[in-house]
């Protein structure tokens, strides 16, 4: 057996123009290495499925924050906003949490809200970091220059937006939508 024409066959193609190529195209791992049509299709389906994970990922984050909220807020009966220290401080006229943290230096990015207990914060942690490791490795996919893998990550995250995004919250932040991070 010839090794150097069997090293040429195998080798991953990484192009870092646009592309349509199909065969020997690898997706952002050597294993994820494409030998035919058929594994393009199925890796084209397994992207479409990732953007899809990814916007449910996205929404399922958003409820389960306000699910804490409003268990947070059952819990407590009370409704001061706590401050950056995490203390429950009324606000005096003319000397907004905002100010107080920014001429003593404080972060003020929790100015307002109920303190989450360690375990519920532990699971926003988990899934905050998989919202952003799956986003990063998307971006990966998109950083193959494939017009088809692209299309794939696109499909994916309008199918996913359209699937769980049928109802529009009137009193909140908008989306960020599909980020890296």
């Amino acid at each position: 057996m010839d090794h150097g024409a069997h090293d040429m066959a195998a080798r991953c193609s990484m192009n870092m123009l646009w592309n349509t190529q199909i065969i020997d195209t690898c997706v952002v791992f050597r294993q994820w290495h494409i030998h035919s049509n058929l594994q393009f299709f199925f890796s084209f389906l397994a992207i479409v499925a990732l953007g899809m994970l990814y916007e449910y990922l996205r929404v399922f984050s958003k409820d389960f924050d306000k699910r804490i909220g409003v268990k947070l807020r059952i819990q407590s009966g009370r409704r001061t906003p706590l401050t950056a220290s995490g203390q429950s401080s009324p606000e005096r006229h003319g000397d907004s949490a905002e100010e107080r943290g920014l001429l003593n230096g404080l972060r003020v990015a929790r100015k307002q809200g109920f303190a989450v207990p360690p375990l519920y914060r532990a699971l926003r942690a988990v899934l905050y970091g998989a919202s952003v490791g799956l986003s990063f490795f998307l971006m990966l996919v998109f950083m193959t220059y494939n017009a088809y893998l692209i299309f794939a990550v696109i499909l994916g995250a309008a199918v996913g937006h359209y699937i769980l995004g049928d109802t529009i919250e009137l009193n909140g932040p908008a989306d960020k939508g599909m980020a890296c991070h």
